[in-house]
């Protein structure tokens, strides 16, 4: 399933809303506890399609009247990431929400659109495989291929080139 750009009204309370339901649901799968900081950290990330840095999302909850320290932000982004709530964008050093969930079979994709920010997660099997077959003919094993492309999202080829 890919989930793409969000359409410009897109309901933005409800895809948060989801996407947190379904972190508690994947934590309260595996035993693991969506501790209050956690949930806030993820929330953070949900309510932006754009990459955050952490010491932006420790930002955002001081604005919201919950501070937390950078070193609290930086665990609670580091158990999104190995539980797969949420991805890190490495060309960005920054945090999204994860749309979905992944099969280990899939090469997840980001799309960062460089104009407004804007990140669509998309994923494929068919990139996977073959991915893995190339790194194999190689003897090499991945571990959670990820790409990041960047480009222009439809919505800022439309629109009219800043300058």
């Amino acid at each position: 399933m890919n989930i793409g750009f969000p359409a410009p009204d897109h309901d933005h309370a409800r895809c948060v809303h989801d996407l947190l339901k379904r972190a508690e649901q994947a934590c309260g799968g595996r035993g693991l506890r969506l501790t209050p900081l956690r949930r806030r950290v993820l929330e953070a990330l949900a309510e932006s399609h754009a990459p955050l840095g952490a010491y932006e999302i420790v930002e955002h909850l001081a604005k919201a009247g919950e501070p937390a320290p950078p070193m609290s932000v930086y665990r609670a982004l580091e158990f999104l990431v190995a539980e797969r709530l949420a991805h890190r964008i490495e060309s960005r050093n920054a945090y999204l929400a994860c749309n979905y969930g992944h099969d280990g079979d899939e090469v997840v994709m980001f799309l960062l659109c460089e104009r407004c920010g804007t990140v669509a997660e998309v994923a494929s099997r068919a990139v996977g495989r073959d991915l893995g077959e190339a790194a194999r003919g190689v003897g090499f094993e991945t571990r959670a291929p990820v790409l990041e492309i960047s480009g222009l999202c439809a919505n800022c080829r439309k629109a009219k080139p800043r300058r």
